[in-house]
């Protein structure tokens, strides 16, 4: 196939793909929202950027579709689509793009100097120009990115300077997006040219232990060559960090900056440095074990983030000279025999020892997406109301399995049947789920942070439970709450609130799982594929009370920033909101609830094998429990939380009651290790 005939399937897919997603949000005559979106979603896929949202405006000469500002304010990423949904993957025109890039830029403009002061201030356009606003002394770099699912011609767009902010220009066309997805890596990789960043390439020590798949470099690098790095690259450099920058935050980092700062001569000394990934160097030997390094394809920082990220804002915020410092880097080339993904998360993992990491970050093939993947592939959901044709929730474990498996099937009749079996409302991907459980489970300010910080947290808190395989029963009821999530969608949308849709439907849902104490009938959910129409129009007035609290914030504060407070949340699950009783009448029973295995979300959720350690610990006689406490008071073997833990469990046993399944986890390793220091009990 052609690249022209493998653009046009691919305008296809992207164009119902959007239509899908319109309309499942019954927003069918807004499908650019949809394509913002949906386009927005591609560019974090291929770690362009870290998140966006969806917000239209249009003025005098000026229009954007999205925005995002870093959580330091520093970096603006502005967007603005240029849709043709057409299908054809047709041409747009140089002069239609640089069209965009004008309307976009003099947005830009408007906004740092005071846009949002004419505006409504419930609605989210006035949020986005504030912020914009507000963080025009932080700001140091500006991406504008104008995206169209046409084929561009322009080849070339200046940078420019506005109010003394860098402002470069990012176009993605559908040619450019193709590319990214269809490369396999799903990224543009970076290729460094050490001679361009100043001053000499680096002299290496080279080692290359023998059947390994990779080899090492050892070298130093002078601050203003990551700062070069930085500059051009940005979060790009830390695609395979297990995370972001973390914006100066946390004690490593205001450490990192103190040394910059006042003791730049010690920086060597102190800081552990960089680990880097690349998968092609070209060097220049010198036949001793050493070598120059002249350049790197897929230029990668898998720890260190912190490191760079500190030393450019040190170099942009506070104008040090970066070229005093100097920064040991670990260089590790991935050979031909070598395996990439599974290496560079490894040494990430190895060598991070500055924050606490999660190989979670790292999750495509965690075991939880992959029995995900597996049910999705064998469960039919009953017909919907008046159908009779079953079909499958198709759960999107890594980015274009869908289409993937769209294109296995050859004539455009198998596709057909294909999709009617595997219809694209019915796509779920990982961030999807994250936040349709962060959701019930009552954390709707984590999901108002963002699709991919709502992911990680979604993934932290999985780790943390510990092993956890999804059942047939399970999987129905995480649909079910999907099938809640997006309905709720529709529900808000038919409202007209002007904006905050994402937050107004996840405080609401999370209201009604907390005043329900989880008992809405999943499974009902599940049967009918759809809402009941007592709970569809109870929704709809949590709703209005969501938008009432979220758009009302306190001290004037911004309204995007106010949801994702805990505070936010904290206050509106205390508002008195009368259940129906219609809906009182739907709900399970709190029995059944409380004992139905697999009921609500994964934390709540008991293995065979957790449940025999739970017994285990339930039949420890309450006095031992209670001898064991004081015991290790007596002798100071415990730590505080442990002889408390221990005291807890005594009074469990007294009343016969049973422990949580941590309680139990965390008691038998307590029993144990009482035991192993002398306890008798």
């Amino acid at each position: 196939m052609s690249e022209t005939e493998e653009l046009r399937e691919f305008a296809v897919n992207l164009q119902q793909d959007v239509i899908a997603r319109a309309d499942a949000a019954e927003e069918g005559s807004l499908r650019t929202t949809a394509f913002t979106e949906h386009m927005i979603q591609h560019l974090i896929d291929a770690s362009e950027i870290d998140d966006g949202t969806v917000c239209d405006f249009e003025g005098r000469g000026m229009r954007c579709s999205g925005w995002y500002l870093s959580e330091d304010s520093d970096r603006l990423d502005l967007f603005l689509s240029v849709p043709r949904l057409d299908g054809l993957a047709s041409t747009v025109p140089k002069a239609e793009i640089e069209t965009a890039f004008r309307r976009l830029s003099a947005f830009l403009a408007k906004a740092l100097d005071g846009l949002h002061k004419g505006m409504e201030e419930a609605l989210d356009r006035y949020d986005m120009c504030r912020s914009i606003y507000d963080a025009r002394t932080e700001l140091s770099h500006v991406r504008l990115f104008v995206i169209t699912d046409g084929v561009a011609t322009v080849d070339h767009i200046d940078n420019e300077n506005i109010e003394g902010v860098e402002v470069s220009s990012q176009l993605w066309d559908l040619r450019r997006l193709f590319r990214a997805v269809s490369s396999g890596a799903n990224r543009e990789p970076i290729r460094i040219e050490f001679a361009s960043l100043g001053g000499e390439p680096p002299r290496c020590i080279v080692a290359s232990p023998p059947d390994s798949g990779y080899r090492c470099l050892l070298t130093m690098l002078p601050g203003n060559a990551l700062v070069e790095m930085y500059r051009q690259y940005g979060p790009r450099l830390l695609e395979r960090n297990v995370r972001s920058f973390l914006q100066l935050r946390g004690k490593v980092n205001q450490g990192i900056r103190k040394t910059i700062i006042e003791e730049p001569q010690m920086f060597l000394a102190f800081n552990n440095g960089l680990s880097v990934t690349a998968s092609g160097l070209t060097l220049e030997d010198h036949g001793d074990g050493t070598a120059t390094l002249l350049s790197a394809e897929d230029f990668q920082i898998v720890n260190g983030g912190q490191t760079t990220g500190s030393i450019f804002r040190a170099w942009r915020k506070d104008k040090i000279k970066a070229d005093l410092l100097q920064v040991p880097i670990k260089i590790t080339e991935i050979l031909s025999d070598g395996d990439v993904e599974e290496i560079a998360p490894r040494i990430s993992q190895s060598a991070n020892n500055q924050n606490k990491v999660n190989m979670a970050d790292f999750s495509s093939n965690h075991p939880f997406h992959r029995r995900m993947e597996e049910l999705s592939r064998s469960i039919w959901a009953p017909p919907a109301a008046g159908m009779q044709r079953q079909s499958r929730w198709f759960y999107e474990r890594a980015r274009g399995q869908y289409h993937d498996a769209l294109a296995q099937n050859r004539t455009e009749g198998e596709r057909r049947a294909w999709e009617r079996i595997h219809p694209r409302n019915q796509l779920v991907t990982k961030t999807d789920l994250a936040k349709y459980e962060h959701t019930w489970s009552q954390l709707p300010h984590i999901v108002s942070r963002g699709g991919q910080k709502c992911y990680l947290d979604f993934m932290d808190v999985l780790e943390k439970r510990g092993a956890f395989e999804p059942d047939e029963t399970w999987f129905k009821r995480c649909i079910a709450r999907a099938i809640l999530f997006r309905q709720a969608e529709k529900i808000v949308s038919r409202q007209k609130f002007g904006g905050y849709r994402a937050n107004i439907v996840t405080y609401s849902l999370a209201w009604l799982s907390h005043h329900t104490a989880k008992r809405v009938d999943l499974d009902a959910i599940w049967g009918s594929q759809k809402l009941s129409d007592p709970l569809a129009a109870f929704i709809e007035t949590l709703s209005h009370q969501a938008h009432e609290h979220i758009t009302n914030p306190p001290g004037g504060q911004n309204v995007t920033e106010w949801a994702k407070k805990e505070s936010c949340w904290d206050r509106f699950r205390e508002h008195s909101i009368a259940i129906p009783a219609e809906i009182e009448a739907e709900l399970i029973s709190r029995e059944k609830a409380q004992h139905s295995p697999s009921a609500h979300v994964f934390e709540d959720q008991t293995s065979a094998d957790e449940a025999a350690q739970m017994e285990r610990v339930a039949e420890v006689p309450a006095q031992t429990w209670f001898d064991l406490a004081a015991w290790a008071k007596d002798t100071q073997t415990l730590q505080p939380w442990q002889r408390s833990l221990s005291f807890s469990l005594g009074k469990l046993a007294s009343s016969g009651r049973r422990p949580t399944r941590k309680q139990a986890m965390h008691g038998e390793k307590i029993f144990e290790e009482a035991r192993s220091l002398g306890f008798r009990g």
